[in-house]
């Protein structure tokens, strides 16, 4: 039977519903509105303020404003105000430099240093095709002039300054090896490529240091692991991401989509909730024993490289508790040519919880002694802890996985007893090792902490 509505009661649904919605519509117009207007409000309290500083000291100042560097620190200062421990301000020229760091880059003679008790400059490491190594600069030299400037304690900062430059742009050294002063007349500063990738073998273990991530590193990572495993028949791979502070993320996620299995590496979680996958990895991957080496310098996409590998349970680290930075920032670039870093997301392991200002707590703990860091770059496998752990780790790892093998070919290879009785035996499994904006605007995903 078919019941009909009466037009008149139709009429006052349709103005019930009517009215609802509109209710909805006018309560959420209203808070949009309440907030629009109270940004709008701080925004132009904000701009009065500046502009009325900005009106009283261009009629009262006795000096002369430079307008570049007044920009740049209004900037900086609006940047502070975040009260973001990672976010930066960077003027055009520091962006530029900030740029070729990124890009695995520097402009000068190809060195890295540091300063030596007497204050000079302590070459410790000199950089391959680089003007330096074709000078014959060697580590552990001592650099003690720099054009006109003679280095001391004073000095340095000026001196570490003055090696930088354009490319193209020559100088002059004296450089100081085993207490013989050599002068240089005349060295080039030229584009040189900044290794981030170490690799050795250390007995049947590939070690593969890492220093930071840029735009090179995942080049050099992947070249290095090939060659430890295909050339040099590494039988396992330890990564040492001690006093690794970070630096960009794709080349993280890269790095381990050679090593991981098929899945999520990493995820980035906004303001607004929402979630973004920032890379996956395929099914190919490298089935070796993996250790990392972390201290409490390792941070940031260092932190990431590590966890990623320990939610898949193809590494166990090893070292003391690592930073703790598991936050990103975006690098924006602005029509002026500087730009702004801010924080923009929390970014998440495969698995596991974000470790943002907890840091990630070692599978086997070992501690260095105060002297066994001071002497830190010049440890090996017999004078590291951490190290002959890891080493101990992996080789332990190698033996009971040829073991297994070899036990397993057997089986496959004679079934059957001298009896004639076929006779089966359980397998022993190898142990699983656990544990935006205008034209020319650009935007990088950092997540390296800010200098310390």
């Amino acid at each position: 039977m078919n019941k009909k509505i009466s037009l008149g009661l139709a009429l006052a649904l349709m103005f019930v519903i009517t009215a609802v919605t509109f209710s909805i519509t006018m309560i959420f117009s209203r808070q949009m509105f309440s907030t629009t207007v109270t940004n709008v409000s701080q925004r132009e309290a904000m701009y009065d303020k500046l502009s009325e500083i900005d009106s009283y000291v261009r009629k009262n100042y006795y000096g002369t404003i430079d307008e570049t560097t007044l920009n740049d620190y209004i900037s900086m200062g609006y940047i502070a105000g975040l009260s973001d421990q990672y976010a930066t301000y960077y003027s055009a020229s520091q962006y530029a430099e900030l740029q070729q760091e990124n890009a695995g880059k520097l402009v000068g003679i190809g060195i890295r240093a540091t300063r030596s008790e007497s204050g000079f400059i302590q070459v410790t490491e000199v950089y391959p095709d680089s003007p330096a190594a074709e000078a014959n600069i060697k580590a552990g030299d001592l650099i003690v002039k720099v054009n006109d400037i003679d280095v001391t304690a004073d000095t340095y900062n000026d001196a570490i300054s003055e090696i930088g430059g354009k490319a193209g742009t020559k100088l002059s050294l004296t450089v100081r090896s085993d207490n013989k002063d050599r002068e240089i007349s005349e060295i080039t500063r030229r584009v040189v490529v900044t290794p981030t990738v170490y690799p050795k073998m250390i007995g049947t273990a590939g070690y593969i240091k890492i220093v930071d991530f840029n735009e090179n590193t995942y080049d050099q990572f992947k070249k290095a692991v090939e060659d430890l495993i295909g050339n040099q028949g590494a039988q396992s791979l330890i990564f040492d991401l001690r006093n690794n502070t970070g630096g960009l993320v794709d080349p993280a996620i890269k790095m381990l989509d050679m090593l991981l299995p098929e899945g999520t590496i990493a995820t980035a979680t906004y303001r607004d909730g929402s979630t973004e996958v920032l890379g996956t990895s395929d099914a190919n991957c490298i089935d070796k024993p993996m250790v990392v080496l972390t201290n409490e310098n390792t941070a940031s996409a260092a932190e990431l490289f590590t966890q990623a590998l320990r939610d898949y349970g193809v590494a166990k680290s090893v070292g003391t508790t690592t930073y703790g930075k598991g936050v990103m920032q975006v690098t924006h670039s602005l029509k002026d040519g500087s730009a702004i870093r801010i924080t923009v997301a929390q970014y998440n392991p495969p698995k596991s919880a974000n470790y943002d200002g907890v840091g990630i707590k070692p599978d086997y703990e070992v501690t260095l002694t105060e002297d066994q860091v001071k002497a830190f770059d010049t440890l090996d496998e017999t004078t590291d802890p951490q190290l002959k752990k890891a080493l101990e780790i992996t080789n332990s790892s190698t033996l009971l996985t040829q073991n297994t093998e070899t036990t397993t070919t057997e089986e496959s290879a004679a079934p059957e007893e001298a009896n004639g009785e076929t006779t089966t035996s359980e397998e022993t499994p190898a142990e699983t090792e656990t544990q935006e904006g205008a034209e020319n605007q650009t935007e990088t995903t950092e997540t390296e902490p800010a200098a310390e």
